[in-house]
Parts: structure tokens; C-alpha cells; sequence
């Protein structure tokens, strides 16, 4: 670009920068991101400056910018973010730990006998009431509990033997012990 077109250019943003500021904030609610709209607007719309031919017509060029910069910062958004009506937790844990319990917890599951595993996952991982355990696997509420009671009992004893053999703790920690022995 000329340096006479980069004057014009400034000269252009200097006098219509209020009403193109108004126009950016009218297309989007937040100020800051108006400011950032017409900014980026701005820096697209030099690049094709001497492309314009009318430059009376610039007033619209650069509002169609803007328009199409919102659009695509929607779509962007769009993609990335979900309403939601809690924040999520900040913090992001490493999952690795989570993986190898996870791991753990499904070998352990196959020591117990099917009808005993069958209530353990709908009760502990499908949070099912006891009742709806019972509904599902078509037998009463007591077999239900004394089934879990019993599987669970099962499961601390293998947790305990695989803790004994590996030596300090094993792999799941006091926590998520405490959880499974519950």
C-alpha cells in the first residue's frame, strides 16, 4: 500500500471511528468486544484498502466486515462453548490415576458372581435406588440388599488381598478405598 493510501487510511478511521464504533456496538452487547470487533474489522479492511474503489462506499465495506467477522466469531463460539447453569470446577486432574482405578475396579469386578456384579454396577455405577435395582433384576428389595451386602464384602476382601501384594496401599488410594468399601 502507498503511503498516500496508508494517510487515507488514517484519516478515514480517524473521522468515522465514533460511528463505526456505534455500528460495531450495535452488533454485538459487550463494548470490549465491539472494540475488538472493530478492530479486527479495521486491520481486514486495510489489507483490501486500495481494492476499494469508492471510497465513499467504505462506511459499508467495513460494516459488511463487521458483520461477517461477528458471524464468524458466533460459529467459532458456537462450537467451543455450551451454556451451562453451573460453572465447571476449575481444575482439570489428571485422569491417569482415575484409568488404572478404573482398571482395577473392573478386574475386581470379575471375581464376583454375575447376579452379584449385576446389582454392584446398577446400584454403585448406574445410581440406581434399590428399589429400581430390584424392578430391574426381578427380584425383591432384601435380596437386593443382602446381595449387595454381600458382594461388597467380597469385593473389600480382594482389594484387601491385591493391597497385600503389591505392598503400601496398592494402586487405589485411602479415599477411593474408603469409597469402594462403603
Amino acid at each position: 500500500m502507498a503511503q498516500g493510501e496508508v494517510l487515507e487510511f488514517e484519516e478515514y478511521v480517524r473521522t468515522r471511528q465514533d460511528a463505526l464504533l456505534r455500528s460495531a456496538r450495535r452488533l454485538v452487547p459487550d463494548p470490549v468486544d465491539a472494540q475488538d470487533l472493530l478492530q479486527t474489522a479495521l486491520v481486514r479492511t486495510y489489507h483490501r484498502w486500495d481494492g476499494i474503489a469508492d471510497k465513499r462506499l467504505a462506511d459499508a465495506y467495513l460494516r459488511r466486515v463487521m458483520i461477517n467477522t461477528r458471524t464468524e466469531w458466533w460459529r467459532a463460539r458456537r462450537l467451543e462453548e455450551v451454556p451451562t447453569e453451573q460453572l465447571p470446577d476449575a481444575s482439570v486432574d489428571d485422569s491417569t490415576e482415575q484409568h488404572a482405578d478404573r482398571a482395577l475396579l473392573m478386574d475386581v469386578l470379575k471375581v464376583l458372581a454375575p447376579k452379584q456384579r449385576s446389582v454392584v454396577v446398577l446400584r454403585h455405577w448406574e445410581q440406581m435406588s434399590t428399589e429400581e435395582t430390584a424392578a430391574a433384576l426381578g427380584m425383591s428389595a432384601g435380596t437386593v440388599k443382602s446381595t449387595l451386602h454381600r458382594a461388597l464384602a467380597r469385593l473389600r476382601q480382594e482389594l484387601e488381598s491385591r493391597n497385600a501384594e503389591t505392598g503400601a496401599g496398592g494402586v487405589l488410594g485411602r479415599e477411593e478405598r474408603e469409597r469402594c468399601t462403603a
